[in-house]
């Protein structure tokens, strides 16, 4: 599936990066742990950054019922962003240097989720982040879900844009003996670190397997 691109997503620079797959841009969002979320108000523009999840076609945040930036993400539209950075391109030339990424863009504006969805959608942010955890903690309270809003946007008006591959050298540089090529750069999972002396559970070493 692809989603259409409006005058917002459509993208102009480099177009051959674009990508509009719906599998692509959940892949994207499904990697990241924070995305940032542009915004204005009274006192000018901000981009703020956040933790954020996806279930079926929306992008999900959270924060205090206190919080600015909800308050204002529920009255007008806002652009989420998420970035992966995934090497170092490096060229013949300095202005061909480069560097291989996944990133999307999201345009719309959030919507509070009912409080008889907040606990699903929080305990689905909590298997993303660690699957088999949520079974593991106290669950949230009364007092802390009420003291909590949960929000999501659509993502029906998003484009996604990747580089990958090595330089892309003008015809007139070939001849400068340098090194090129690529700096490749990776999110590794390091050993956890304990608090307590209790037993790592199983949902902790298959966290740590995946490093491997």
């Amino acid at each position: 599936m692809k989603t259409h691109p409006t005058t917002r997503t459509r993208v102009r620079r480099i177009p051959t990066n674009a990508s509009y797959e719906t599998a692509t841009l959940h892949a994207i969002i499904d990697e990241a742990y924070v995305c940032h979320i542009g915004f204005t108000d009274d006192s000018g523009p901000h981009c703020i950054p956040t933790a954020c999840w996806r279930e079926g076609g929306h992008l999900y945040i959270h924060g205090s019922n206190g919080s600015r930036m909800l308050k204002r993400l529920a009255e007008d539209e806002c652009c989420v962003t998420i970035t992966h950075i995934d090497g170092l391109v490096m060229a013949r030339s300095a202005f061909n240097h480069s560097m291989n990424y996944r990133s999307a863009m999201i345009y719309g504006r959030f919507e509070v989720v009912p409080d008889d969805a907040k606990r699903s959608a929080m305990e689905a942010f909590m298997e993303q982040l660690l699957p088999g955890r949520q079974a593991q903690v106290r669950a949230g309270s009364d007092k802390e879900y009420a003291a909590t809003t949960v929000m999501r946007i659509s993502l029906e008006e998003a484009a996604c844009k990747v580089r990958a591959g090595g330089p892309q050298d003008d015809a007139e540089d070939m001849a400068i003996a340098t090194w090129v090529g690529v700096l490749p750069l990776q999110r590794v999972r390091a050993a956890p670190i304990p608090a307590t002396e209790a037993e790592t559970p199983a949902h902790i070493q298959q966290w740590q397997a995946r490093a491997d």
